[in-house]
Formats: structure tokens, C-alpha cells, sequence
């Protein structure tokens, strides 16, 4: 009786280890389950998201398209669709520039001014003694005509402005001087130095300051050289058209005879071989920088590389 006792005992002690096994087995299953669905839960929306990101991120390679189309009126909005029409005038007019500098040195008669392209300087006797670094240029060449306008940057207020070119007196007004200007041509008033200005004849070189009123306020020597050093930023206002030719070879340095002065050119602009009293013609627009050898063939342009930082 005690062994059948005690074996009904092991039996149910064993029946009820069995049960608990299963319950056990029951609940870790479950809990599993529910923690992988919780689990599934947080994880689906991560996925489902991430394809709208990787679309996001092609959008902006089609906008860069448009952008190394300068603006030559200097209108900031992206879609300036005159802009390619304006940049195509210079093309026509050799010489040509067009540019913007800021002050980076001064010493006695001579500024020297950093622009997008290189180094431009410009001398003078009689005048450009109170430029500053809070001041910008604006320069301008077309033909023979030199057009500089200094401006202050806080609030775009004339400092000085220079007309140099020949002399031609005005047909419809008597005392009044004609005159090339950026924005069409000008009409000049001698004004208080009208005595003085008889003493050229027309066609002379002639440099005078005018006032808002493009009435003279001086009669001036103004001079400048222009070192291209390096390709413009694309969309910077700058516009360049040089036609002349090579008169000396230093260094890394192309010394150009231009009918507006000597210009210097670095090779590294995309310059190719050249020598001595050969023709040479510059072309700098939207950034680029291409230079054109005229020869007896045919003319070999060279583009130069994108452009420098």
C-alpha cells in the first residue's frame, strides 16, 4: 500500500511538471509573438519612408542646370531668361569689358583692385587719392571709351566717376560733350571748365569726372593694367572680349598689345603655345574662359578648365 501510494504521488507530481512545462511554453510563445509584432510595428514605418527620402535627393541636380547662366543686368532671380541674349552683345564690340573690383591695396598715385578674373590697378596723377576698402569699381570698357564708377557698398551712393576717351563735342547743345556710357550714350556738360576743355580738339584723349548730373567736376589722367589670372566664378558679372597681339613671354606670363593697353594673361587660363608678334584674341563669359589663335588654317579656340575656387 505505501509503494502504490507513493507511486500515485510521482504520477501526479509528474502529470503536473508536465502541465507547467506546457504553460510555460504556452506564455513564451506568446510573449514571443507579441513582442516580434511590436517589434514589426516600429520597424515598417522606418521602410516605408525611406523612398520619398532617396527621391528628395535627385530633385536638386536638375535645378544646378540652369545656374552657371550669369545675369548681366544683375537681377538676382534664377529665371532671367534675357540673360543669354544680353551676354551675346559684347561678342560684337572688341574691345570690351566689363567688371567689378574691390579695394586690396592702395599706395601713392595707384589703387589696386581684386576682381573676379585677376588683379586690376589703376593709376593716376591727379585723382583716386580717398578710395576705400568699404567702397566698390565698376569698370568698363568699350572701344575706346573707359567707363569707372566708384560706389559705396552700404548704400550703392556715387563716390566718382570717370569718362576717358576722344574727345567729341556735343552737335545739339553748345557747351556739352558726347560720350559712351553703359547705359547708352551720354551727354556731357562742360559746365564751369568749359574754358578749360578748349584747349583739346576733338578726337584728343580726354579723362573727366562728372557728378550725378554728368556735369565735369575735373579734368583727370587716369590709367590702368589688368592681369587675367584665373576663370570667373559661373554667374559672375563679368564680360571680357580682347583682341591683340603677343609682345613678350615671361614666366607663366602672355604680355598682350591690346588697342586699350597691355594686358597680362596667365598661361594657366588655358593659354596653348604661343611666340612673339602672334595674334591673339580672349573671350571670358558665364564663367569661361576661351582663347582663340588666329592662324592662316583655321583658329584654334582653347577652352579653358572649369573654373578655379
Amino acid at each position: 500500500m505505501l509503494r502504490s501510494t507513493a507511486t500515485v504521488r510521482g504520477n501526479s507530481q509528474t502529470g503536473e511538471l508536465h502541465n507547467f512545462a506546457l504553460r510555460f511554453l504556452l506564455r513564451s510563445t506568446t510573449g514571443s509573438f507579441c513582442a516580434l509584432l511590436v517589434v514589426g510595428a516600429l520597424i515598417s514605418p522606418v521602410y516605408a519612408e525611406e523612398p520619398p527620402e532617396q527621391t528628395e535627393t535627385l530633385s536638386p541636380a536638375t535645378a544646378e542646370t540652369p545656374d552657371p547662366i550669369p545675369d548681366p543686368t544683375s537681377d538676382p532671380t534664377p529665371d532671367a531668361s534675357p540673360a543669354p541674349v544680353a551676354s551675346a552683345a559684347p561678342i560684337t564690340i572688341d574691345p570690351f569689358i566689363k567688371l567689378r573690383g574691390s579695394v586690396w591695396r592702395t599706395k601713392a598715385g595707384i589703387v589696386f583692385l581684386k576682381t573676379p578674373i585677376g588683379l586690376l590697378s589703376l593709376s593716376s596723377k591727379t585723382t583716386l587719392k580717398d578710395l576705400k576698402a568699404s567702397q566698390e569699381i565698376r569698370f568698363w570698357v568699350h572701344e575706346r571709351h573707359v567707363f569707372v564708377e566708384i560706389r559705396k557698398r552700404a548704400d550703392d551712393s556715387l563716390v566718382h566717376r570717370y569718362l576717358s576717351g576722344p574727345m567729341t563735342p556735343g552737335t545739339n547743345e553748345p557747351g556739352t560733350l558726347h560720350w559712351w556710357g553703359p547705359d547708352g550714350d551720354l551727354t556731357v556738360h562742360a559746365g564751369k571748365l568749359e574754358e578749360r576743355l578748349t584747349s583739346y580738339r576733338e578726337g584728343d584723349p580726354l579723362t573727366v569726372e562728372v557728378d550725378e548730373t554728368n556735369t565735369i567736376s575735373g579734368v583727370h589722367d587716369l590709367q590702368f593694367d589688368l592681369q587675367i589670372g584665373q576663370a570667373p566664378p559661373a554667374g559672375s558679372d563679368v564680360q571680357l572680349l580682347l583682341s591683340g597681339t603677343v609682345s613678350k613671354l615671361k614666366s607663366n606670363f602672355v604680355f598682350v598689345r591690346t588697342p586699350v593697353g597691355l594686358v597680362m594673361l596667365n598661361s594657366k587660363i588655358g593659354v596653348p603655345r604661343v611666340k612673339v608678334g602672334q595674334p591673339i584674341t580672349v573671350h571670358i563669359d558665364s564663367g569661361h574662359v576661351t582663347v582663340t589663335l588666329p592662324s592662316a588654317e583655321t583658329a584654334t579656340p582653347r577652352h579653358s578648365a572649369s573654373p578655379t575656387p
